[in-house]
């Protein structure tokens, strides 16, 4: 199991390091192929949408393939699609390579998640999730690294190369998976269950499925609005200088990098339910100092608290998954939690764009506060409807 754990640590580093590919290269690529600069909107959507529908089908898929598998085919996926991008030669031929790069993503991070949930403890998921961090914050240097060389095809191509050695190491490991599973087996069989697919109509029908699903939703809403638009609220309505805000907000993501490493090791003192309830506390703390007057520190140290906020929510809303609902449709329900926080994730930001756009930019923190207390209540709401199962996770 141990060794089987540090491939999923490396399959979390690969799963963050296609998301901020794009960003870094467009300012590139759209002269090159001759778009807008908005275009790449429309390669954001189409990876979300890949995402969002192989999550709301990851369930049937490990079902029949068993997460071993799962977890190699996408990861291939991902793989082909980094290395299609990096020899395209205009923007539709980059936009078809976008499928296949989402629906791998998707299944892949049902899977794994949910493995880990169900087989180790509670530090590892908020580990994983910061080297999922690792991922994200290694592919713009890799990039950056090539962009110098004007050769933005070759940062594509080596994320790409560095997924399909991956790939090799996932499918030469696919014996170690059935020692996990087989532990599965043997707890559910011990609880009377047996794991079973679940449609998304009956997943709505369980009790407490409803406030966890919309909570999910309204943190990675959170977490992507904040990210997205905090640099344009400080320079627009808080008058700061482009660099620093960027400077800034790069603390926000430090602050969820480094908060869930400190999570990790509050694990063996806290439950899940109150780091969520910590991390909540946090970010409405964040949020309060955005709406303080505009001293440069206050506003720095405010993302900064918000993202030490963020870390410990999402692993731990998804490591209480099989002790919320229980080990037999945990799977099935993490796949449509990850569905919901796709969904979050890509239209909740543009719509305070259109309200930053059009309205006032500086609405940004009243935002986040609102879907913040939605996302409270949700949680609560979650904790009185539902008494945990307590699965026994092997103590690693």
């Amino acid at each position: 199991m141990v060794a089987l754990l540090i491939i999923i640590y490396l399959a979390f580093i690969s799963l963050g390091l296609p998301d901020s590919l794009l960003g870094t290269a467009w300012p590139t690529l759209y002269p090159i192929f001759g778009v807008p600069l908005s275009f790449a909107g429309i390669l954001s959507f189409t990876v979300s949408c890949g995402t969002i529908i192989s999550s709301f089908f990851s369930s049937k898929i490990i079902y029949r393939f068993k997460t071993g598998l799962t977890t190699a085919v996408s990861v291939c996926m991902t793989a082909i699609a980094l290395i299609g991008i990096s020899f395209s030669t205009n923007f539709w031929m980059m936009l078809v390579f976008c499928i296949p790069l989402g629906l791998g993503a998707g299944s892949v991070d049902a899977a794994l998640n949910n493995y880990v949930a169900l087989h180790y403890k509670a530090k590892h998921m908020n580990w994983l999730h910061c080297f999922w961090g690792v991922g994200v914050t290694m592919s713009p240097l890799i990039m950056s690294f090539w962009l110098s060389k004007n050769s933005w095809n070759m940062g594509y191509l080596t994320i790409g190369l560095i997924q399909t050695v991956l790939v090799l190491v996932l499918f030469l490991a696919l014996p170690l998976w059935k020692k996990g599973d087989k532990l599965q087996k043997e707890n559910l069989t011990n609880e009377k269950k047996e794991y079973k697919p679940v449609s998304l109509s009956q997943i709505l029908k369980i009790k407490g499925s409803k406030p966890i699903l919309l909570a999910f939703l309204c943190y990675c809403a959170v977490e992507s609005t904040a990210g997205l638009w905090g640099s344009s609220f400080l320079v627009i309505s808080r008058g700061i200088e482009k660099n620093i805000a960027a400077s800034w907000i790069s603390l926000y993501y430090f602050g969820i990098t480094f908060g869930r490493l400190v999570s990790g090791f509050l694990t063996a003192r806290i439950s899940n339910k109150n780091l969520i309830r910590i991390g909540q506390v946090f970010i409405i703390l964040g949020i309060a100092l955005l709406f303080l007057p505009s001293i440069d520190i206050i506003l720095c140290i405010a993302f900064f608290v918000i993202g030490l906020g963020c870390a410990p929510i999402y692993p731990s809303i998804i490591h209480s998954t099989p002790d919320n609902f229980g080990a037999d449709i945990s799977q099935s329900i993490m796949g449509v939690q990850m569905a919901c926080a796709y969904v979050g994730a890509t239209f909740v930001p543009p719509l305070f764009g259109l309200i930053g756009q059009y309205i006032n930019m500086s609405l940004l923190p009243l935002f986040l506060l609102i879907i913040s207390l939605v996302m409270i209540l949700m949680v609560e709401l979650l904790n009185r409807a539902k008494k945990s199962v307590k699965y026994k996770k092997p103590q690693i």
